[in-house]
C-alpha cells in the first residue's frame, strides 16, 4: 500500500493544489510511481479522461505533473454547478460519471452514502503507486459540518496533514493558530507541519515569523514557499497564448513540462525536504 501525505489549508484558495502539483513532481523526480487524490473537488473546470470519465482539471494537472495518465479514482467526487442555477443546484459525478442532480442541502446526505465508495477508490488507487498526495477541500476547520473532505478522510486514510496558509492575503499568524487550535485533539494530531504559502519579496524577512508560528502552534514550519507565476494550469495551448507563447502539440507539453520542474524546483528549494520525508515515511 502506498505511502500518503496530505495538503490541507486554511481556507480555500491557499495554494493547496499547486502544492500538491509540485510534491507529485517532486516524487516522481526522486523515482517513486506518485498519483494525486481528492475527495470532493466543488467545481466548475473539467477535462475528460481517456476513457471518456469527467475529472477535475486540478488532479488532471496534477496527474501530468506526476507522469501518469488521469483517472477519475484521482478526483472522488465532483460538484458542479447547473447551468443557470449556480448556487443552487450543483450536478453530482461520482469517479467520472454523472449521478445526480443534488441541492446544497442535501450534499452531505449523498456523501455519508457515498464514503464507502470514496476509501474503496483511494485504496485501488494506493495499491498501483507508492505515493499518493492527497489534496483537502476549502478550510480544514469547518467545524459545523461533517467534514468528509479534509480531516474526514485523512483520518480513514490515518494520512499525516500538512497545513497550508496564504501569507498573501494576510493574517498568517491567525490562519494557522486558529485553524490548529480550534480542532479537535485527533484532527490536531494529525497536522505534522505547517507551510507558508505565496510569500512576495525575501523570504529571510519572515525568519522571526517562522518561529513565533513554531512556538504558538506547536508544530514545525516545512517552509516558506514564495509566489509563482507559473503556466501549467490551462486546458490546451491557447493559454499558453496568454502569455505571447505559439506553440504545437508537442512544445505545448514541453513548455508545460518545464513549467512543472520550475515548480518542483522551488518548491523544492523552500521546504523542508528532509521533514516532508520524514512525515512520509514514518506519518511524524
Amino acid at each position: 500500500m502506498a505511502k500518503t501525505i496530505m495538503v490541507q489549508g486554511t481556507m480555500s484558495n491557499v495554494g493547496k493544489s499547486l502544492l500538491v502539483t509540485a510534491l507529485c513532481r517532486i516524487f516522481k523526480q526522486d523515482g517513486y510511481r506518485v498519483a494525486p487524490f481528492k475527495a470532493l473537488n466543488v467545481a466548475p473546470n473539467l477535462l475528460i479522461t481517456s476513457d471518456g470519465l469527467e475529472i477535475a482539471k486540478a488532479q488532471a494537472v496534477q496527474a501530468e505533473a506526476a507522469g501518469i495518465e488521469p483517472d477519475a479514482r484521482m478526483s472522488a467526487i465532483l460538484l458542479k454547478p447547473v447551468s443557470g442555477r449556480a448556487g443552487k443546484n450543483l450536478q453530482a459525478v461520482l469517479f467520472g460519471k454523472e449521478i445526480n442532480t443534488i441541492s446544497e442541502l442535501n450534499y452531505y446526505d449523498l456523501e455519508a452514502k457515498l464514503k464507502p465508495e470514496i476509501l474503496k477508490a483511494y485504496n485501488s488507487l494506493a495499491g498501483e503507486v507508492d505515493v499518493v498526495v492527497v489534496e483537502g477541500s476549502g478550510s480544514a476547520a469547518e467545524l459545523n459540518l461533517d467534514d468528509f473532505a479534509n480531516m474526514g478522510i485523512a483520518k480513514m486514510i490515518k494520512a499525516p496533514v500538512l497545513l497550508a496558509g496564504d501569507i498573501e492575503r494576510g493574517g498568517i499568524f491567525a490562519q494557522l493558530f486558529g485553524t490548529v487550535k480550534i480542532l479537535p485533539k485527533d484532527e490536531n494530531d494529525l497536522i505534522k507541519a505547517l507551510v507558508v504559502n505565496k510569500f512576495r519579496g525575501d523570504i529571510s524577512l519572515f525568519d522571526g515569523g517562522v518561529k513565533i508560528l513554531e512556538n504558538i502552534c506547536g508544530k514545525p514550519v516545512a517552509g516558506v514557499v514564495p509566489y509563482f507565476d507559473v503556466d501549467i494550469e490551462g486546458e490546451d495551448a491557447l493559454d499558453a497564448g496568454k502569455k505571447g507563447i505559439s506553440l504545437n502539440v508537442d512544445a505545448f507539453a514541453a513548455y508545460r513540462e518545464r513549467n512543472y520542474d520550475l515548480l518542483a524546483q522551488g518548491v523544492r528549494n523552500a521546504l523542508d525536504m528532509r521533514l516532508i520525508y520524514n512525515i512520509l515515511n514514518t506519518g511524524m
